[in-house]
């Protein structure tokens, strides 16, 4: 499909797979749904290996994936993510001048950060219809993430809410983010509720990857994909050093993660000698056996990350039909998409120690019982 060619959709992301990024993977998805419905669809992002292009046909419907090459940051660097955001925002929009022209419809996610503010001002002039699918908030999350006020970020994010109420409509994952928009004064009939769904199929033939040891009577409780700023650690550390020091300490930890936070979890377990497990992430092809290899997962959420941010990997914990341990607010998605589990769910607030390593506790009570009836099947 040549780029001189009227486009229906042009779907912008970041991280398109084989790259790491639960954005880029559900772009994919919806992607191809798009094209399989008939729509000529060209799906943009980025790729550490370079400039890349590929075509898929689906009957009248067709997807071309635009693959531009950038570098992964320093997340602990403030100002080399700074930099290297509004590198790749005006990189996107060189490299897909022609495709931006010839859209009818442009599409974009939250990823790569503050993005609205390069893509808004060119849909509007040249008058594109521009859909937001909102995965993440910027700049809200980093002000999240600071802790305190600045008057630089307090500018951004009035320019943010400018450009925003010049988007066509927005696309949230959970009833959290419609809240957050309706309460900056973005119209109802604007926002569309569309979740992520698990990137992978998982069932009866899911054949799981090979799990840690672990001495007989223990649960191997799940940490997969990002643990970053979003995402609260501290409340679970403090909870999981009692409940080896002063528990039952029957679960563990089993850590298969990256992210900001990942380095000041294992030094903290390290030097508590605490025992867990890690592990390194899995290609895609292998996530629905890695998620069904454990026997509980571990979700959490910080407050301040309530309606800004929607861990995706929630689908996956509930397609594997495992028990889930969600640490963090009851008005998070999470916790409306955990009810809806078959499986096992607890749920503890935030900053609820106590709490927590009651939790933890059920949740071994439930694994031993669960092996037992198994067992005995």
């Amino acid at each position: 499909m040549p780029s001189s060619r009227k486009i229906d959709i042009l779907y912008i992301c970041d991280w398109l797979p084989p790259d790491f990024g639960a954005v880029g993977q559900y772009s994919l998805l919806f992607a191809r749904e798009l094209a399989r419905s008939g729509k000529r669809v060209v799906l943009a992002g980025l790729s550490s290996r370079g400039r890349e292009q590929s075509e898929e046909l689906f009957g009248s419907g067709s997807l071309r994936i635009v693959r531009l090459p950038a570098k992964p940051y320093k997340k602990h660097r403030f100002r080399s993510r700074l930099w290297w955001t509004a590198k790749i925002n005006t990189r996107l929009i060189i490299g897909l001048r022609r495709e931006i022209k010839a859209a009818h419809e442009i599409r974009f996610t939250g990823s790569p950060p503050l993005f609205l503010h390069w893509i808004a001002p060119l849909g509007v002039l040249l008058r594109k219809r521009l859909v937001y699918r909102i995965t993440d908030f910027h700049p809200e999350c980093l002000i999240a993430a600071r802790g305190r006020p600045s008057w630089w970020l307090n500018s951004v994010y009035r320019l943010t809410l400018f450009w925003r109420r010049r988007v066509s409509a927005f696309e949230v994952l959970g009833e959290d983010q419609r809240a957050r928009l309706i309460e900056i004064g973005i119209e109802g009939e604007r926002i569309h509720l569309k979740r992520d769904r698990s990137p992978v199929v998982i069932d009866a033939a899911t054949a799981p990857v090979d799990r840690p040891k672990l001495e007989p009577g223990k649960a191997l409780l799940l940490y997969s994909g990002n643990w970053g700023v979003a995402h609260d650690y501290q409340t679970f550390l403090e909870a999981y050093r009692l409940h080896h020091s002063r528990g039952s300490g029957r679960v563990i930890l089993w850590l298969n993660a990256v992210g900001a936070a990942v380095a000041s979890i294992e030094e903290f377990l390290r030097e508590g000698k605490i025992p867990y497990r890690r592990s390194h992430l899995v290609p895609m092809e292998e996530l629905g056996s890695l998620l069904v290899a454990p026997d509980a997962h571990l979700i959490t959420l910080s407050d301040a990350f309530v309606g800004f941010v929607l861990p995706s990997k929630v689908y996956g914990c509930v397609a594997s039909n495992k028990p889930i341990l969600y640490v963090g607010s009851e008005r998070s998605d999470v916790h409306r998409i955990c009810l809806g589990s078959e499986a096992y769910y607890d749920r503890v607030p935030a900053g609820d120690v106590a709490g927590c390593v009651s939790a933890l506790e059920r949740l071994a009570d439930h694994v031993c019982r669960d092996r037992r009836v198994r067992v005995a099947e």
